[in-house]
């Protein structure tokens, strides 16, 4: 995989009470990635941008939601949602805190 295109599959992790939740359950995290982007490519970036080993990773397309502004009617664009499954053993530290 191209160096490059790594850096540009995971946009954002995301943080949320079910993220968490999950997280802590089932040893998974949650990123916000490119919606063109296949869960090959999810598993390798994520394991070179964290040095981990990925076991799976399930996908899902989130639907924009309808928003009224004023007079104006908008839509909020789709995006893809990523659930990465780590190995056992292995973890993800976002604060950056205690190496």
């Amino acid at each position: 995989m191209n160096t490059e295109k790594i850096f540009h599959v995971l946009i954002a992790p995301v943080a949320s009470e079910k993220a968490v939740r999950i997280g802590d359950a089932h040893n998974q995290y949650v990123f916000k990635v490119r919606t063109d982007s296949t869960k090959t490519d999810i598993a390798k970036a994520v394991e070179q941008l964290f040095k981990v080993e990925v076991n799976s990773v399930n996908t899902l397309n989130v639907a924009g939601k309808s928003r009224r502004t004023g007079k104006s009617m908008g839509v909020r664009s789709d995006w893809k949602k990523a659930y990465v499954s780590l190995k056992q053993g292995f973890e993800i530290n976002f604060t950056g805190a205690g190496k």
